[in-house]
């Protein structure tokens, strides 16, 4: 599907998994190399930064909160043109919806913006979707308080796999972002040749707005670690002292089980067998253990 967007003298063309004959007719009009223009039809999975003559052809894979059926990913496809842009994606990426809904309005409107070429909305493109990571990233701190306040409620052990998913989470994201510093730098000096030494201002800006949420995803690691850390001890401490009870009850009954042993042995001389009161005898007998027992654990204060 080709949504086409026009704003003062830029036109936006957004792709989703656009066919060949979609692909062919943009080459075209918009004179974009072969080679390119065969990428653009299915993901590549690899970011890049190149200039052929008229364009600059970036990709760029965001991160996104998983979710039933979707990709931890999604990968961007810029063909940047002195009053054009394209960008191919091969899903529905919710920060695009809404940027076009942004930029309609404000074409409708008649805003004066800085959009004066194509490099300038990918500039506003890309940090609109920086925007959304970092709403998203907002939404993963969330979920640490949340995890943070279940911990200290006793909810240690199903806290367990919820650490492990944000963990997840906040390692896809980094993982995913790490190639867009290099990408960026690369972009800079490509861009200012392209468009002029101003659009090197607009660059370094997209860099410092992803370093901004490099920095809150590695503060987000580290609150999880520490989150993680007192979890763990919570559940070790939890489970000795479930173990301190279970070896106390073990020597509290050892007694009383050997008495009973001892008694229930079937020999010929069995101590107060033909006394009349035996059972109680025996019975006060460990009654007297069982409170020597239990006084004497509770002056250890192991109960």
């Amino acid at each position: 599907m080709v949504t086409r967007y026009v704003r003062r003298n830029v036109t936006w063309v957004d792709c989703v998994s656009p066919t060949q004959t979609e692909v062919r007719a943009l080459m075209r009009e918009f004179d974009i190399d072969p080679l390119i223009a065969e990428e653009l039809l299915l993901p590549s999975y690899k970011p890049k930064v190149e200039r052929r003559e008229s364009i600059i052809y970036v990709i760029l894979r965001f991160p996104l909160l998983r979710g039933a059926n979707r990709s931890p990913e999604q990968e961007v496809d810029f063909v940047i043109g002195k009053q054009f842009l394209i960008t191919t994606r091969y899903e529905q990426i919710d920060p695009l919806h809404l940027f076009a809904k942004a930029f309609e309005v404000e074409a409708v409107l008649g805003h004066d913006n800085t959009t004066t070429h194509g490099g300038h909305l990918f500039v506003a493109m890309v940090a609109n979707l920086y925007r959304a990571l970092t709403n998203s990233c907002d939404i993963v701190n969330q979920r640490l308080h949340d995890i943070e306040e279940h911990i200290f409620k006793g909810d240690e052990k199903r806290m367990v796999a919820q650490l492990s998913q944000v963990g997840r989470t906040i390692h896809d994201f980094r993982q995913t972002l790490v190639p867009h510093d290099e990408m960026l730098k690369s972009l800079e000096p490509t861009g200012t040749r392209f468009f002029g030494p101003e659009f090197s201002y607009h660059v370094r800006d997209l860099v410092g707005t992803y370093e901004r949420i490099e920095r809150t995803l590695g503060n987000l690691h580290d609150s999880l670690n520490e989150l993680r850390e007192t979890n763990n001890s919570l559940l070790s401490t939890k489970q000795n002292e479930i173990m301190k009870t279970l070896t106390v009850l073990a020597f509290f009954f050892f007694p009383l089980t050997l008495i009973t042993s001892l008694f229930g042995m079937n020999t010929e001389h069995i101590p107060l067998a033909d006394n009349p009161y035996d059972f109680w005898i025996v019975s006060g007998g460990m009654l007297i253990t069982a409170l020597g027992c239990f006084l004497y654990f509770k002056h250890k204060d192991w109960l």
